[in-house]
């Protein structure tokens, strides 16, 4: 008999009844370390004072009335993202799935209204991820995601992880816009260099393409800046944000130049909860937290300290792990052993991380996460490492 949770997640034998900074506390009480943050959603780490205040506040004032009326928490979380990025005007979703379906049709409707009807086409990479809708899973085609779901939409081109050639080939008078996420998450934590993220901006300035960055895992000052594609100096034209905006709420948006949502009028687009009080009262605590400077050097700070560790801990383990990889605090540890074996060592050393693509495994933990926290972060890896080494 089928259970009444559809059973479409392969579930670690843990349930997890509290949250405290960057712990979870289990239901029979043990306390593991979170490095996964719920999948870089919570940035703040759980239950922080902040965060419970602006939800709490808010649910008695107000929880939904619908976008057919003005939302006043809505309307200061765009101000605050506005003030704080390239972007002109934002769009508020409840995912990072639902924000790739509007950064899709923004751009084609972008070049319907300019005349080009026949630009569609949006240039995607190996090893993405952009949610799990059927846009989503079209953009990405990897085969794990697609097979036994019928007709693919169409419109997208699939092209190898960074080979400069095979991208200035694939560029036609259909093409539209290319979509990368500067750092993949899903596919195994794989930065963008610095030099390719300026070589795809000039390349759609020379062609006339928008620029679409996924920051859903990446944004929200996972790497030490707010956005990543700060590091290289560029900027985008639309970018699909979600996960750690809302720290742990449900909350997306898609954030663009007026040049780039030129199409989308009234009427074109819509959602019945993107951007309710409830959900922008909280995300506006945690722009409040997370695009401050100061913040942001103090993630900067730990993230030298966990990646220095992580590098001692690939050379103590050579036999376990290979590398690291990443920046800030989204950083993979590329291993030799099977990650699932040391994933579950992590579990029995009350350790919380995250697999991903290539045989890595992911260290996303909460933005506040202590230097304290991350001394035994790297305690409880090694001790997860010895336990594989010796299985």
């Amino acid at each position: 008999m089928i259970p009444s949770v559809l059973p479409t997640y392969a579930r670690a034998p843990l349930t997890f009844v509290k949250g405290e900074g960057s712990w979870l506390i289990e239901a029979d009480g043990r306390r593991f370390l979170d490095l996964g943050a719920g999948i870089a959603v919570n940035a703040l780490g759980h239950a922080h004072p902040a965060l419970v205040k602006a939800l709490t506040d808010q649910a008695q004032a107000l929880w939904h009335t619908s976008n057919l009326y003005h939302i006043p928490q809505q309307q200061a979380l765009a101000d605050k993202l506005v003030e704080a990025t390239f972007a002109d005007t934002v769009f508020f979703t409840n995912s990072g799935t639902e924000s790739c379906e509007l950064a899709v049709k923004m751009t084609r409707k972008h070049f319907f209204e300019a005349g080009q009807p026949e630009r569609v086409e949006i240039i995607t990479f190996e090893g993405s991820f952009h949610g799990r809708s059927s846009a989503g899973i079209s953009a990405a085609g990897s085969e794990k995601m697609t097979k036994g779901f019928g007709p693919l939409l169409p419109g997208f081109v699939h092209l190898p992880w960074n080979d400069h050639d095979a991208l200035t080939a694939a560029i036609t008078d259909k093409t539209a816009a290319i979509l990368i996420e500067p750092v993949q998450g899903e596919g195994g934590i794989r930065p963008l260099p610095d030099q390719c993220l300026k070589g795809l901006r000039d390349l759609c300035d020379e062609h006339g393409l928008l620029l679409i960055l996924d920051e859903v895992q990446c944004g929200m000052g996972r790497t030490g800046r707010l956005f990543a594609h700060e590091w290289a100096g560029i900027e985008p034209d639309i970018m699909m944000v979600a996960k750690g905006i809302g720290g742990g709420f449900p909350l997306g948006a898609v954030l663009a130049t007026e040049h780039a949502a030129s199409g989308m009028t009234a009427g074109t687009h819509g959602s019945t909860y993107g951007g309710n009080p409830l959900g922008c009262a909280v995300g506006c605590a945690v722009m409040d937290h997370v695009a401050d400077p100061a913040f942001l050097a103090q993630v900067n700070r730990t993230a030298g300290l966990l990646r220095q560790g992580l590098e001692g801990l690939v050379a103590s383990h050579p036999e376990v792990f290979d590398s690291v990889r990443g920046t800030g605090l989204m950083l993979g540890l590329k291993c030799k052993a099977p990650n699932t074996d040391v994933l579950t060592a992590a579990y029995d050393a009350l350790l919380i991380t995250v697999p991903a693509a290539d045989n890595v495994l992911r260290l996303l933990p909460p933005l506040t996460i202590s230097e304290e926290e991350v001394a035994e972060a790297l305690k409880r890896l090694d001790t997860a490492a010895r336990q594989v080494s010796a299985a």
